[in-house]
């Protein structure tokens, strides 16, 4: 992966994770509740102490002072990881030629991650079973992984022109 590469990638990343916190934006606009960032840097917080694993759930637990920051990095940078793991899968010519439906399958596979690690982890259960109405929090996050793989699309295509001076 050349230099160049890495960079597109690394601006996918974050371009995708815009369109989903846009996303979230519009929800929040509509009244509806979306995942607080906060939590997941008090979650990644109390790894620094060994702590993993909360039962019940993280938002019991004592705040830490730099959780939100702590929280929006972590998201961001995991946008940027499941770019990189993207990229790596489909090759690096796929800015060349942006394609929605892989993007999109690639956005919803993504959502195994706060399904299977961060909701069990942070005490809501696999698959938020343990949230009041797991049913809603697992269709919400799957449609914000959704327009996270849109994202990627949309992202891949604003910076498709960017290539010629690029690579």
């Amino acid at each position: 992966m050349t230099l160049s590469t890495v960079f597109l990638t690394f601006l996918l990343g974050v371009g995708a994770t815009i369109v989903m916190d846009l996303w979230a934006f519009i929800l929040k606009l509509c009244g509806q509740q979306t995942l607080n960032f906060s939590l997941v840097g008090r979650w990644v917080g109390y790894m620094f102490d060994g702590q993993f694993i909360h039962r019940p759930s993280i938002a019991q637990k004592e705040k830490i002072s730099v959780e939100k920051a702590l929280g929006w990095g972590v998201h961001y940078a995991t946008g940027v990881i499941f770019a990189f793991i993207f990229v790596f899968l489909l090759g690096e010519t796929w800015f060349t030629s942006p394609v929605l439906w892989p993007a999109l399958f690639f956005g919803i596979i993504t959502v195994a991650a706060p399904y299977f690690i961060m909701q069990p982890a942070m005490g809501a259960g696999v698959a938020a079973s343990r949230v009041p109405n797991p049913n809603k929090a697992r269709l919400m996050s799957l449609l914000s992984h959704s327009i996270f793989g849109l994202g990627l699309y949309l992202t891949g295509l604003v910076l498709k022109p960017l290539l010629a001076y690029i690579l």
